[in-house]
């Protein structure tokens, strides 16, 4: 079995967190799913800290997706440990995992396609933290 990836969303990122869940597992991933498991609404709210507590707690990386994605990186951040970027194109998502040591990635279910989606998924789970001791200092202010 592969890494283990989890994933969620909310109604808006439903669709996308489907399609990204079937490629990753395709990909020889291990993938948790946090729900929701069909379009009827809920609150992202619920979803990110229910992940976000798990990516914390087992030292995974996750992924979250909403509407636009703003709403499950805030929430996500609320959490201590988590450091979510919301990305939208792959220098971000590399940015975020090279200088940041994101461990949750966000995306705008409704905003990007599926295709871009799954390049910046493949890009954020292949760029590992750089450890330079700039970024290194820079995240431990965070924590």
């Amino acid at each position: 079995m592969g890494r283990e990836v989890v994933i969620g969303s909310d109604h808006g990122g439903y669709e996308l967190k489907e399609y990204i869940k079937e490629y990753l597992v395709d990909s020889g991933y291990s993938v948790k799913d946090f729900g929701t498991y069909n379009s009827n609404p809920v609150d992202y709210p619920d979803i990110a800290k229910e992940l976000g507590e798990y990516v914390v707690e087992k030292n995974l990386e996750g992924i979250l997706i909403c509407g636009a994605g703003i709403g499950m990186s805030i929430a996500a951040n609320k959490i201590t440990g988590i450091r979510a970027a919301l990305c939208y194109n792959n220098y971000i998502a590399k940015l975020s995992k090279l200088h940041n040591h994101a461990n949750i990635l966000c995306l705008g279910g409704r905003l990007i396609g599926k295709e871009l989606a799954k390049e910046i998924v493949d890009v954020w789970l292949n760029t590992g933290f750089s450890k330079e001791e700039r970024h290194m200092r820079r995240i431990g202010k965070i924590e």
